[in-house]
């Protein structure tokens, strides 16, 4: 291999790999992956991947050229639908139908590309997730009224931060305490029927880092220790940041408006979860940016997830429920994978939403610290735990039981 090839080959590489973790990618799926591309254009590599950093190691087979290349980046944020692209252009190179230079340049264009969904559009999800967590609780109608409301303030600050550095730096906690404010001023002098802390959590819902935690447990899982508990860490300060928000806002709130009387509306009837389920995993192929042509896959998967899950709880307890719905994303993800080519992560994100217990944290620590829970759970802290280690557990298995076609 001459020089100028093996330049070629490794700036694809690197570049792949600063690309799949921008699209938040876990580290054991991006080793795994990078690795089989390298071995492919007849590289010997090795990369080790954290969420702050990435280090690439190229060679050739004699070491007659070698490559090192450490960089410093940010976190990655989900963005499936450019996920799907880079895959496809890496399965095109590994084909044969683009060269190693094509696929650098397709690349680029990606990178450059504009969000598939426009600000309307990620209002309106905003608006859906937040109604949608207040009636996957099973709560009232007012809360998921004022829930949604609320998340398209929480959308406002969004935009906000991407003009603003500084409210980008704060946005976590600041989105919370304008969600507790408006909230309390809501239930004293609107609608004293409203839940103020679950409408709190449900408008702040796309922050809760439940999903970021059930990555973190599943790097460990896989012995990728450095950058499982980076990413535990990092999920871990979000959500101090968040509930400290929360109660700020809350306690600011009960200061300026005063407190009334809370007066219990009637519940929602059981079937709007299935409503519910429906709405999330709508609103999270906008939040996600998965593309169109993966939507059906997405919103199946997250009915496949709830639907074992309440299934199996109904005969079990709740976290074998979670293991099994987490089996049967797994099968139903892997089975994605195989028939249509693409990262089974595309599908398998809005399933791992609809079963991870982000919410189920934020409600232990508020236990934790008040003495109180707003909604009525035993033993929080160890089904916690319980159900972060079922799910890790069923997508392990379900790996086993039906293998994915490639390792991203």
């Amino acid at each position: 291999m001459n020089s100028a090839t093996f330049i070629q080959k490794r700036k694809f590489i690197v570049r792949l790999g600063k690309m799949l973790h921008k699209y938040g990618t876990p580290a054991y799926r991006l080793e795994a992956h990078l690795m089989e591309v390298a071995t492919h254009l007849g590289l010997k590599s090795s990369f080790v991947m954290s969420p702050t950093s990435v280090t690439f190691v190229i060679w050739t087979e004699g070491h007659e050229e070698e490559y090192t290349h450490v960089a410093r980046v940010e976190p990655g944020d989900h963005d499936l639908g450019s996920l799907a692209d880079t895959d496809d252009v890496v399965n095109r190179l590994l084909s044969g139908e683009l060269t190693t230079e094509q696929a650098e340049k397709c690349l680029e264009e990606i990178s450059k590309q504009k969000p598939p969904y426009s600000r309307w559009f990620n209002a309106l999800a905003f608006l859906m997730s937040g109604g949608a967590f207040a009636m996957l609780m099973g709560t009232s109608w007012n809360d998921v009224i004022w829930s949604g409301l609320i998340s398209l303030v929480v959308f406002i600050f969004v935009l906000w931060s991407g003009r603003s550095k500084r409210v980008l730096h704060m946005l976590e906690p600041l989105v919370a305490i304008v969600s507790g404010l408006l909230a309390c001023a809501i239930s004293v002098y609107v609608d004293p029927q409203i839940n103020i802390r679950l409408v709190v959590l449900s408008s702040i819902i796309v922050f809760i880092p439940g999903l970021a935690l059930a990555l973190a447990f599943a790097e460990l899982s896989a012995r990728h220790l450095v950058s499982g508990t980076a990413r535990f860490m990092d999920a871990i300060m979000l959500l101090f940041k968040l509930y400290f928000g929360a109660f700020v806002g809350i306690s600011l709130g009960f200061a300026i408006f005063g407190q009334t009387d809370f007066v219990q509306p009637d519940p929602l009837p059981k079937w709007t979860a299935w409503l519910a389920v429906f709405a999330l995993c709508t609103s999270l192929i906008v939040v996600f940016r998965t593309k169109l042509r993966h939507a059906s896959w997405s919103i199946a998967a997250g009915f496949i997830a709830y639907a074992a899950s309440i299934g199996a709880a109904f005969y079990f307890d709740y976290a074998l429920g979670t293991f099994i719905g987490a089996f049967a994303l797994g099968v139903f993800s892997n089975f994605f994978n195989r028939l249509v080519n693409a990262p089974a992560s595309i599908v398998a994100m809005q399933g791992l939403i609809v079963l991870v217990p982000g919410s189920k944290t934020y409600i232990g620590l508020n236990s934790l610290i008040e003495g109180q829970s707003f909604v009525h759970s035993d033993h929080i802290g160890q089904q916690t735990f319980l159900i972060f280690m079922s799910l890790v557990a069923g997508l392990i298995f379900a790996n086993v039981a039906l293998p994915p076609k490639k390792s991203l």
